[in-house]
């Protein structure tokens, strides 16, 4: 067991100093190539930090674990909205730019809905994987697109938040801390999937369940780093955009390279495609009234959404052991908890909404008696 233990503390270690190598390395050779800045920083930083969940799912569905595949994904993208992005807050209330609002958010919700068809019949089939790529293909290429029309100043400015190409060396540096990040990768997500299948069968606890809370948990690691520094900078734009692309790439990505090399397809246990694949679909939506109000994460909502993961968490706990109080503990949560704080979000939009409103009218009133 001791053995184990190491083996999971080193694979965790691996994995956030091999995603640390790759996002410095990779970026800052884009940036020496003359890529934009701003497509290093929504693709590569963002999908960088997601490395390890591509190293332990992609690892898992070589190895047969395919229930650790899914779970790690499914898991990772609850993770990162409600802990990250809810702590983040609690640090300090997050500025969400207009264009998460308008853009990345439904291009997340849409990405999770698209997983949860696929996943439908109970399989994420090679067909799923491949439509799953081709999408990520075309967001990537949306946004280089979508660079080209940003000004100059804008891409400077994106530039110094991804950090310059200087510093680091030649390309041939670049390349070498790359490599290394892709191998520190590779060995730690064997380390880490390996261990956790050792903890699952000794625990009696299913590698489902393990996917979706210490191996979710452990390879988001990266996301939590990138976006409480972020938070800590100032620049809270960047920590919630970090998080919002790495869910998307998460489930494009990770998922639908997964599908395409596990032998049988990804099989989705019942208790995910019932449950936590609509956990997952749920804190997707609920980005949008919470980010629209105001365009900010207040330190309130963020206090709900690590409350809510910390119930999602026991909620699992409890269901692994069959718990004699899981059926007061659901009934509870759906009567109660749920329904309040959906009601309390929709009091908040409607009056910010309102203030809104009235500031504009102010604002043209005043205009009108200047003129």
């Amino acid at each position: 067991m001791a053995t184990q233990l190491a083996l999971f503390a080193l694979g965790i270690v691996a994995l956030v100093a091999g995603a640390g190598l790759l996002v410095r390395g990779a970026s800052r050779l884009a940036l020496a190539l003359g890529i934009s800045p701003l497509v290093v920083g929504l693709t590569v930083v963002a999908f960088g930090t997601s490395a390890p969940e591509l190293a332990v799912s992609v690892g898992a569905a070589l190895r047969g674990s395919t229930d650790i595949a899914v779970g790690n994904v499914v898991g990772s993208n609850i993770f990162n909205v409600l802990f990250i992005l809810g702590l983040s807050a609690l640090i300090a209330p997050l500025v969400v730019n207009a264009q998460v609002v308008r853009q990345e958010v439904p291009i997340m919700i849409g990405a999770s809905l698209a997983l949860a068809a696929a996943a439908w019949n109970g399989v994420i089939g090679f067909l799923d994987g491949a439509v799953f790529l081709a999408a990520l293909v075309g967001y990537t290429w949306f946004l280089v697109v979508q660079a080209r029309r940003q000004t100059r100043e804008t891409r400077d400015e994106f530039a110094g938040a991804v950090g310059a190409s200087g510093g680091w060396g030649g390309v041939a540096l670049q390349l070498a801390f790359v490599a290394g990040g892709l191998v520190l990768l590779v060995i730690g997500s064997r380390w880490l999937v390996g261990s956790a299948v050792h903890f699952a069968k000794a625990a009696g606890v299913s590698e489902t369940v393990v996917g979706l809370t210490i191996v979710a948990a452990g390879t988001s690691l990266p996301e939590v780093a990138a976006s409480i520094a972020a938070t800590l900078r100032g620049e809270r734009d960047i920590a919630v955009g970090n998080v919002i692309g790495s869910c998307t790439f998460n489930i494009l990505g990770c998922l639908g390279l997964s599908a395409l090399v596990a032998p049988a397809g990804l099989p989705v246990v019942p208790s995910i495609l019932t449950f936590d694949l609509w956990v997952m679909v749920a804190t997707a939506i609920a980005c949008v009234p919470v980010f629209a109000t105001g365009y900010r994460v207040a330190r309130w909502e963020g206090f709900v959404f690590v409350a809510y993961y910390v119930a999602y968490a026991a909620y699992l706990v409890l269901a692994a052991q069959q718990h004699d109080a899981l059926p007061r503990y659901s009934a509870a949560m759906m009567a109660f908890v749920v329904p309040l704080t959906v009601l309390t979000m929709a009091i908040v939009l409607v009056r910010d909404r309102r203030s809104l409103r009235s500031r504009a009218e102010a604002r043209t009133a005043s205009s009108i008696r200047t003129n």
